[in-house]
């Protein structure tokens, strides 16, 4: 079995200068995508379950069918619950089996913040698993503004809560459906001299290619989560299967075609991160 913890993946990789992708999932085919993918680049992954999909599938499904992958896998992966906003529903997440839970604090106050992080931290490691908390906040395209993480707040969130792994905001932005502008590195190395915890960039999909190559490479971000890149190739694959064949009505026949684009679309991206 090749279900592993946050740490046990970014420890190494904080270490080796190289980073593993935050991959979200929203259902069967792009969770085996990805597994196929990261097998196939011989890296570990880390599998997603964001609010979206838990509202689409039941915590307890999920919790069985990133297992169920996880169990096969020959390469490490991490089933991963991501933007937590409870305690309770981070237990709800280790009872089923997930590997790691990310309590998600950053709309409150500062110690408002580290109290809830720290007890949802105590409640993964007495498990045995890994906690991953976000200080600052991590804006929305087109919605809520994002506020910069403050150094020394990153150095106390990260000693008072112990965390594995720590979200920042250094100007990436969740669901942008395209690179934009750089990230804020005078903040991040600010940051990176403030703590030796790894890092965590939220909305990868807004970071161009090759600033991630570098990044992985040459900073303490050891984790970039990656969605909204993905779910435009898996809706391209998808209405490009369906203008082949009008005529077919076999979804199990249509999402075939699906997988393989989105295999190598992942691919491209893992192998950026790979050291």
């Amino acid at each position: 079995m090749t279900l592993a913890t946050l740490g046990e993946v970014l420890q190494p990789a904080l270490a080796g200068g190289y980073a593993v992708a935050g991959l979200v999932t929203l259902g069967w085919e792009d969770m085996r995508a990805f597994v196929t993918a990261a097998e196939a680049e011989a890296c570990p992954v880390i599998l997603q379950a964001g609010p979206s999909c838990r509202r689409h599938t039941p915590l307890p499904v999920l919790g069985r069918m990133l297992t169920h992958l996880a169990a096969a896998a020959s390469v490490p992966v991490v089933v991963h619950l991501d933007h937590a906003t409870t305690e309770d529903e981070c237990r709800a997440a280790i009872d089923c089996g997930f590997s790691s839970v990310m309590f998600d604090g950053s709309r409150l106050p500062l110690a408002e913040n580290i109290a809830a992080t720290a007890r949802v931290a105590r409640l993964a490691a007495a498990a045995g698993l890994s906690c991953e908390g976000e200080i600052g906040f991590v804006g929305y395209a087109g919605g809520e503004v994002s506020a910069g993480t403050d150094p020394e707040e990153a150095a106390r969130f990260a000693a008072e809560t112990g965390i594995d792994a720590m979200a920042i905001s250094v100007g990436n932005v969740h669901l942008q459906r395209q690179a934009c502008g750089g990230l804020d590195e005078a903040r991040l190395r600010a940051i990176e001299a403030a703590t030796p915890v790894p890092l965590v960039i939220h909305g990868g999909s807004g970071v161009a290619r090759p600033l991630r190559r570098r990044l992985a490479r040459e900073s303490a971000i050891c984790k970039f989560n990656i969605g909204t890149e993905l779910r435009q190739v898996f809706g391209r694959a998808l209405r490009d299967a369906l203008a082949r064949d009008p005529g077919e009505f076999d979804r199990v026949a249509i999402l075939r075609e699906v997988e393989p684009p989105l295999v190598a679309a992942t691919r491209e991206i893992l192998r950026d991160l790979k050291p």
